[in-house]
């Protein structure tokens, strides 16, 4: 015995969200949490096709936002190299001039047998202190430009000297730390690449 279609004879409302995204819902039931009414009803196909007409941009509002922050705030780039300049409040600016007090942040503790396990896995989290919440950045080291040579581990005395490559605010950077052993504290700064 063939089976009927029934036609749906829902009463729907169209409803968007603080993302301004578009829905339908029926329309004798209670909004879903987050969702209020546009002040469409009617069938599912016309509410749909209000949806269709006034949702022409798929992007949730808060992407829309941050990319036209970014489209008026752009990254300036060196015309004469083609490299990235960072604006002139950008803490890679700031950190890229002069030395800066930096400290290892290990955890669970920082300890001198953690930071050598760190180096051997040739991946640290280096901390600048002096910035605004104190940045800490992981840095993936590069291997032939940091020099162990002036370090004893199992001392505990001497001085690591610390190269590493990062991203930080849309620009490749190194990080370039001399951390003493004694304190797993020292100097360093960021160069752009």
């Amino acid at each position: 015995m063939p089976r009927e279609e029934h036609e749906d004879t829902t009463v729907y409302k169209v409803v968007v969200n603080h993302e301004e995204q578009y829905s339908i819902w029926p329309a004798d039931r209670e909004n879903a949490l987050g969702w209020k009414d546009v002040g469409k009803v009617g069938p599912k196909a016309e509410c749909l096709a209000h949806i269709k007409e006034v949702w022409t941009d798929m992007r949730p509002l808060s992407l829309r936002r941050r990319m036209e922050e970014v489209a008026r705030n752009p990254v300036p780039v060196n015309v004469a190299s083609g490299t990235e300049e960072p604006p002139a409040e950008s803490l890679v600016k700031r950190l890229s001039e002069g030395e800066h007090p930096v400290e290892v942040s290990l955890r669970p503790k920082n300890t001198v047998q953690a930071f050598q396990e760190c180096i051997a896995r040739g991946y640290v989290h280096i901390k600048f202190p002096n910035t605004n919440g104190g940045t800490e950045l992981g840095v993936r080291l590069d291997r032939e430009a940091t020099d162990l040579s002036g370090a004893d581990f199992s001392n505990q005395t001497g001085n690591v000297h610390l190269v590493g490559n990062l991203t930080l605010d849309y620009i490749k950077v190194q990080c370039i730390s001399d951390i003493e052993l004694r304190t797993l504290a020292g100097k360093g700064h960021l160069q752009p690449v």
